[in-house]
């Protein structure tokens, strides 16, 4: 009877809960002997840094079909936890079925002291003024060296700017002294002729018609919506003399408005001996002399 009772007691002691292990926050507590059925443990991975207890190594032994382990561990945060809660098995599967194994970490101050206040510390006071100082003269100097330059190199550029402004921007620009001399009757028959050719020249192959027979290309020419108003005005200054009735110099030069100035090779200006300028004569795109 006696042996049964002694029996029953080392039965209950082995289920009873381990005995609880207190230590304080930051210092190291130690579990030893702990026998845990199941697979070999380990302690999970630290990825979370608020952990408020950590198990910092597992030492196994084998015991039966079980393990006992001394179990190393310190606690961060004032608290009661179960350290079963942080141990996972070798293979990386969870520890199902562990007893608790409840530890205490304790604060180091007492209970109700006061935390000191948080230390802040102010701004002192501003150096580096010598340096801004010679920041603000480095601008200052280059600021004034870019006004002395430009200051120089403006008559240079406004020369350029008017020689740009001199020159022609478009094929109408080319194109409209030559036509208000016609008008005026400065322009020579054979300068007529010769500005008849360039343009014959110029639309016969801009209209694709230069393997056309050259009474049908004339005839296209005259007909052509852009091509047609200045050509056939030529021909009313060359075959027609006297008076005229007014032009519109604008609408004949519309069409050559968009082209640059050197798409048609007009004959340049010369002098002649009445004083005029003429100019020489070029043979015809159709065939011929003008």
């Amino acid at each position: 009877m006696l042996a049964f009772t002694g029996l029953l007691t080392a039965f209950a002691a082995a289920q009873a809960p381990a005995p609880l292990q207190e230590t304080t926050v930051g210092m190291p507590g130690r579990l030893e002997n702990v026998v845990l059925p199941g697979p070999e443990l380990e302690p999970t991975p630290r990825t979370d840094r608020k952990r408020p207890v950590v198990v910092q190594s597992l030492t196994a032994y084998p015991h039966g079909t079980a393990f006992r382990y001394d179990i190393e561990y310190y606690g961060l945060d004032p608290g009661t936890y179960n350290l079963a809660d942080y141990l996972r098995r070798k293979d990386g599967t969870p520890a199902a079925g562990l007893p608790p194994l409840t530890v205490t970490v304790n604060p180091v101050r007492p209970p109700g002291q006061v935390e000191p206040n948080e230390l802040t510390i102010d701004d002192g006071p501003r150096v580096g003024g010598y340096r801004l100082m010679l920041l603000v003269g480095g601008v200052v100097w280059g600021l004034g060296l870019l006004a002395i330059v430009g200051w120089m190199l403006w008559p240079l550029f406004r020369s350029e700017k008017r020689v740009a402004y001199g020159r022609p921007v478009s094929l109408a620009d080319r194109l409209r002294p030559l036509v208000e001399g016609a008008i005026a009757g400065k322009l020579s028959q054979p300068e007529l002729a010769g500005l008849e050719r360039t343009l014959l020249a110029y639309w016969r192959k801009r209209l694709n018609l230069e393997a056309v027979e050259p009474a049908e290309a004339m005839r296209q020419m005259r007909q052509h919506p852009d091509a047609g108003p200045l050509l056939g005005q030529l021909e009313t200054w060359l075959h027609k003399p006297g008076p005229h009735e007014p032009v519109d110099v604008a609408a004949l030069l519309r069409p050559y408005r968009d082209l640059p100035p050197d798409a048609a090779d007009l004959p340049p200006l010369v002098p002649s001996p009445l004083g005029r300028e003429r100019s020489p004569i070029v043979p015809s795109p159709l065939g011929g002399e003008g």
